[in-house]
């Protein structure tokens, strides 16, 4: 019987079978989504056609396995991939495309499906901008490895004021509407790039999640109006006393939802420090103000260290949390919670570039495969595996050191070194079945992506 083929993320099932089917030069994809049938083709070298015989079918059919799994069958004469959507069956290609590369696909039944709902990846793009060619390029690396969720944060600043003078503190906001003249940065996005990027992202199975950040974090905000900033405008920090603060921030989501096509929000919410009440009172705001523009809002956690109380008291509870710092709120503070949560565990999933603290020069990737998995957190605390409550994980590289000089190029590295680990551990965990070094090599045979490509 055959072996399991390597792939990443590994199989969660297989059962062998005799013999192996090989690409002939008549081979050709059928499918009836003309899109992801002419995508694979193209990779692969043949022919499509939306109906009739062909050696590779996708097919929608049901796996009772979730919205995300496939079923692969292959024998001597063909391949059929069965999935209940059309991203279950994008994920199917790619293991079949990273199969063939190989020169054959074994026969036998592959049953494959992802443990965590939410497998994702965060860009600052608000400190530092990066080039709408990367965010492509990052999307098809992320497709690649069956991760779907990307999250951009959309606007920030640098952490301290020079001299103690915000007017001088670089900032950015990185999304051009003539709505609100003077407040995006002169690089950003316009309506037409972003439509770019939900496109791609589409096309690879991902969804794109965006992030304006308020009430901290918020010089954009306040160089675009002083009057609305903590500290008479010296501040990265919104005076939520003046409820014009919380007004523009409103009025800055309703203008670009209607460019964001995935269902979820995030309004950011960390790091206020001025007032607990005032920020805990904009935090329920916000949650339904998202909330009212059709969508699921995030937020960053913070309830255990910026909340009146000190915990989830009296706060919105249909918000999904990204627990990034376990005293701001980790899995021990979230226990006895209903807040969905995702991992974005700052001391194990933060990159930022050159710095002396998380991990200025990429994460340890050898460590996560040995040691990491979605439920886990630093310091020993963690959740139970398969805790409803987990939705995923959310590793992030961030662009604290504004004034640093590296290139879009090298940050794009720094995320590709350890994405086929991160991509394993929220797919299927630690069943890959090999040693780091025999994983990486996997890895590196599907890892790079030419510029453009």
């Amino acid at each position: 019987m055959n072996e399991r083929p390597q792939v990443v993320p590994a199989l969660q099932e297989w059962t062998g079978g005799t013999g192996e089917f090989r690409l002939a030069p008549d081979s050709r994809v059928i499918c009836a989504d003309p899109a992801l049938g002419a995508d694979l083709a193209a990779e692969l070298g043949i022919g499509h056609a939306t109906e009739g015989e062909g050696d590779i079918v996708l097919e929608l059919a049901p796996t009772g396995r979730g919205d995300e799994s496939y079923r692969l069958q292959a024998d001597p004469g063909g391949v059929r991939i069965s999935a209940p959507t059309a991203r279950g069956l994008y994920y199917g290609t790619r293991t079949l495309v990273q199969i063939l590369r190989s020169g054959a696909m074994p026969c036998g039944v592959a049953q494959d499906w992802p443990n965590y709902p939410v497998r994702g990846y965060m860009l600052d793009v608000g400190r530092r901008y990066v080039t709408p060619e990367l965010i492509h390029r990052l999307i098809r690396l992320m497709g690649r490895f069956k991760l779907n969720e990307l999250q951009l944060h959309l606007n920030d600043n640098e952490i301290k004021a020079p001299e103690g003078d915000w007017s001088k503190a670089l900032h950015g906001f990185r999304l051009r509407s003539d709505a609100f003249p003077g407040l995006a940065s002169e690089q950003a996005y316009s309506r037409a790039e972003w439509d770019t990027f939900e496109d791609l992202a589409a096309a690879h199975a991902i969804t794109i999640v965006p992030e304006i950040d308020a009430p901290a974090h918020s010089r954009s905000f306040i160089a675009h109006d002083p009057s609305i900033g903590h500290d008479d405008g010296n501040s990265d920090h919104l005076d939520l006393a003046n409820p014009a603060a919380t007004d523009l921030v409103k009025a800055v989501f309703t203008e670009f939802a209607p460019w964001f096509r995935g269902p979820a929000l995030h309004f950011g919410a960390d790091e206020y420090y001025q007032s607990k009440q005032l920020w805990k009172e904009f935090f329920n705001d916000l949650a339904a103000h998202v909330r009212s523009l059709g969508k699921q809002p995030r937020a960053w956690g913070g309830f255990t260290r910026l909340s009146p109380t000190g915990d989830t008291a009296g706060f919105d509870p249909d918000v999904v949390i990204n627990s990034w710092n376990n005293g701001f709120y980790g899995p021990d503070g979230a226990r006895d919670d209903s807040y969905r949560l995702i991992n974005s565990n700052d001391d194990l999933l933060y990159i930022v570039p050159k710095a002396d603290y998380y991990h200025g020069y990429g994460l340890d990737a050898e460590w996560l495969y040995n040691h990491w998995e979605p439920h886990v957190f630093a310091d020993g605390q963690q959740l139970e595996p398969g805790d409803p409550r987990l939705l995923g994980a959310m590793p992030a590289l961030w662009n604290d050191l504004v004034r640093e000089d590296y290139s879009e190029e090298w940050m794009y590295e720094l995320i590709e070194e350890s994405l086929g680990v991160l991509a394993q551990k929220m797919w299927s965990g630690a069943g890959a079945g090999l040693p780091y070094d025999r994983f990486a090599r996997l890895v590196a045979m599907n890892t790079t992506t030419p510029k453009g490509a």
